[in-house]
């Protein structure tokens, strides 16, 4: 079922991410929420909590902290910090909208599997709210910025809002590492692939021990036309359309026929 436009002037926003509380991500993401609605919480991680996916913490319980007015923190997931957000904080009246981010790094092609950016939206659509993660791919050299993501975030989140929003739906953005002005445009394009994986490398620790360690996704990407790894490529902020339903529908009418 499609939900009609959203006035973000009179609705509520829940920011979060998967760096942490104190990430300057997500105090970006802060500002950009506040020059959208008057009535934005944040509920985050007490600690980061990257490549977490879509985790919920079920063997311990959790401890909320309230850091000071509708800001707390959660010693746990993203996952569990939407749940909670929704189910306990937030409760009387829920989110309205859902901003995730905004990452130290990019979340492109199959790192939204492994992505607790992307798995705090994801939770979000599946209670039923819209949700945009937002993440900001490093530079070669220097410092990541934030202000190409200050500068177009916040038209991209009225342009989404905006339209008919089907059930399940949940949004991909993507920022260049790249000056403002150097942006070349915004492109709605679908999910990517790498043509390599991700790195693990063997070391020798200080006792003499040795050690494997998962390392960064590889940077040598797919030149397919039209997906989320060729445009921040080619400079753009990428918008990818992600959806719950992870059914292959052309597989399965052949696998009716054989299985009924």
């Amino acid at each position: 079922m499609a939900e009609g436009p959203l006035a973000l002037e009179t609705a509520r926003i829940l920011v979060t991410n998967d760096d942490g509380i104190r990430a300057p991500g997500l105090a970006a993401l802060e500002r950009i929420a506040r020059t959208l609605s008057d009535d934005v919480w944040v509920v985050a991680p007490e600690t980061e909590q990257s490549a977490t996916s879509h985790s919920l913490t079920l063997r311990r319980p959790l401890r909320a902290r309230k850091l000071e007015e509708r800001r707390y923190s959660v010693d746990g997931t993203p996952t569990d910090c939407v749940l909670v957000a929704h189910r306990n904080i937030l409760s009387a009246r829920p989110p309205d909208l859902v901003l995730s981010g905004i990452n130290h790094g990019s979340n492109l092609a199959e790192d939204v599997t492994y992505s607790g950016t992307i798995a705090a939206a994801m939770e979000a659509a599946i209670l039923g709210v819209r949700a945009i993660a937002f993440s900001q791919m490093r530079p070669d050299e220097g410092r990541i910025s934030w202000d190409t993501a200050e500068r177009f975030a916040p038209d991209i989140v009225r342009q989404a809002v905006a339209i008919d929003w089907p059930r399940d739906l949940l949004l991909n953005v993507n920022f260049p590492p790249l000056a403002p002005n150097s942006v070349a445009g915004v492109r709605a394009c679908r999910q990517g692939r790498r043509d390599a994986g991700t790195t693990v490398t063997e070391g020798i620790d200080p006792s003499g021990r040795p050690y494997l360690w998962i390392g960064n996704f590889l940077s040598d990407a797919s030149s397919d036309h039209g997906t989320d790894l060729a445009a921040v490529m080619e400079g753009a902020i990428a918008v990818t359309p992600l959806h719950l339903d992870l059914t292959h529908k052309r597989s399965l009418a052949g696998l009716q026929e054989v299985f009924g």
